[in-house]
């Protein structure tokens, strides 16, 4: 039997099968196989005994107590039903998290425990602001650093997450052009290679979108954008460094032809992470930008946690930044959410109340930490890491960009797995017999059959060696012609591989109970 790399059988002998691993009882090892809580039987009881009621409904208007549709357990078989699906998820603190584009990387629990501060845990969006000082005080903090790190005047904490941040962004730039008159500006440039929350916010905003070609090297085309600048154009939105992993030279000049052309540049920020501390975006020319706090500065990223996209705005663009700001007087700091004063052009609110408290702690704690050298070396080991992963990899595997280095993320093609019978989608869902969740698969789209690894900065060599040695280790089975190891994997994860079209076109989003007379 051979091993992981991470410590526990990969697969079973040649005469043992896959399914021989799960035993009578329902489990695999130590990994125990778990039922919707619906099907765990305790329809009939309940884990929990209240008295009988003392008196009837009469004064509550017909309310009545009614049994609710959840079955009955007790203490230790709620808790017990609750470990067993987190074993089920991947998680940063299992392994390296490779997915490209998404910056998963350790959260130090010194921010963990910072943002459990009952200053900070335990406040309301509607407490007096007097009572509020301090958390007020941080958000301000907050901002003087956000400034500071990308060299913009003016920084909007409210927007809950990317995209958010890219909605408020894009509100300040219609804001401004509206404005100044130029409201006829509808069209919004996207390159070939971006996120694509970028394109859809901007349909949502209103404005019709145009691609900009990509270079063969991976960058935006500046004949192909300076041909399509014109009156109509609202703005530009370009992500530095892109999601092919690779820094835009020609980023200053872009900045130019679109300010020449009276458009707006905005620069999506989600990898700012590979540049934090050693570029300021103001100084290439960006008027808004979104900070993902949840990538850059190591929060809870993934799986549903609460995000926050904070966005700065350049001088021309601050005027517009939407309610509420943090502003300090003679009786302490307060919050301007009045359409008045200096905030009587901005263009509104993104949300009820003024952000993710717990996400501006966390931030703050690890600018704190880290200070300014640290937050120069986040970048500097984020990009060395990556680059030592696709020197590791590019001999077994075919790198999308081979020529020079790349920043923070590692693209590679499926060119090497022509003539082998097995797909991106086999060669990850193998990773998982490994186990390592596997990377982004099939983006950015601009390459074929696309794999792109983000390992961060938070990674050891001996981490990325391990990684690299399980996915070599894979790319010799591929060219093997050990197609059964792929066309079948995972053979270990609790559940084998899903028909995803399927499971797409006719995804089951609540439990039924069986119409066979089972619970």
């Amino acid at each position: 039997m051979t091993m992981q790399n991470v410590g526990r059988p990969t697969r079973p002998d040649a005469e043992t099968s896959a399914q021989g691993f799960t035993s009578l009882a329902g489990g695999r090892g130590l990994l125990q196989d778990e039922p919707l809580i619906f099907e765990l039987g305790g329809w009939s009881k309940t884990g929990v005994d209240l008295p009988a009621a003392s008196a009837d409904a009469s004064d509550l208007a017909g309310l009545t107590r009614e049994a609710v549709a959840l079955p009955g357990l007790s203490e230790p078989e709620a808790v017990r039903h609750y470990v067993r699906l987190s074993q089920k998820n991947h998680a940063i603190d299992l392994a390296l998290y490779p997915l490209g584009s998404c910056t998963m990387k350790h959260n130090p629990r010194l921010n963990e425990k910072a943002a459990r501060l009952a200053g900070f845990s335990d406040i309301h969006p509607l407490q007096p602001v007097s009572t509020v000082q301090g958390a007020l005080a941080l958000m301000d903090r907050l901002a003087h650093w956000l400034k500071t790190l990308t060299g913009m005047p003016a920084v909007a904490l409210s927007p809950k997450a990317g995209a958010h941040g890219e909605l408020c962004g894009l509100l300040c730039i219609k804001a401004a052009h509206e404005a100044a008159g130029q409201g006829h500006r509808r069209t919004v440039l996207v390159p070939t290679s971006a996120h694509g929350t970028n394109p859809a916010t901007a349909a949502f905003v209103g404005y019709a979108v145009q691609e900009i070609a990509q270079t063969e090297d991976g960058r935006v085309d500046l004949a192909d954008l300076e041909s399509k600048l014109g009156p109509d154009v609202a703005a530009i939105m370009v992500t530095n460094p892109n999601t092919c992993g690779l820094f835009e030279r020609d980023i200053i000049e872009i900045a130019k032809l679109t300010h020449a052309a009276g458009a707006y540049f905005y620069c999506d920020g989600a990898n700012f992470n590979a540049i934090v501390g050693r570029v300021r975006p103001g100084d290439l020319g960006v008027d808004a930008m979104h900070i993902n706090l949840h990538k850059t500065f190591s929060t809870p990223h993934g799986g549903g946690g609460p995000g926050a996209g904070p966005v700065v705005l350049s001088e021309a663009l601050a005027p517009f930044a939407p309610a509420p700001w943090v502003v300090s007087g003679s009786d302490g700091l307060r919050l301007a959410e009045e359409a008045t004063g200096p905030a009587a052009q901005a263009f509104g609110r993104m949300s009820a109340f003024h952000g993710q408290m717990g996400m501006f702690v966390r931030a703050y704690a690890y600018m704190l930490s880290h200070g300014a050298d640290g937050l120069r070396q986040v970048a500097e080991d984020a990009v060395l890491n990556a680059n030592y992963v696709k020197a590791r990899l590019c001999d077994v595997m075919s790198p999308a960009f081979p020529d020079g280095p790349c920043m923070h993320e590692a693209l590679f093609d499926d060119a090497w797995l022509e003539g082998t019978g097995v797909s991106t989608l086999d060669f990850a869902k193998a990773m998982i017999d490994e186990g390592f969740h596997p990377m982004t698969m099939y983006f950015p789209l601009v390459v074929h059959g696309a794999m792109l690894i983000e390992p961060t900065e938070t990674e050891s060599k001996a981490e990325l060696d391990r990684f690299c040695e399980a996915l070599r280790a894979l790319a010799v089975a591929a060219k093997g012609n050990d197609k059964d190891r792929f066309k079948g994997a995972p053979h270990l994860a609790p559940l084998r591989r899903l028909d995803e079209t399927l499971a797409a076109r006719k995804p089951k989003l609540a439990w039924k109970p069986d119409p066979a007379g089972g619970a």
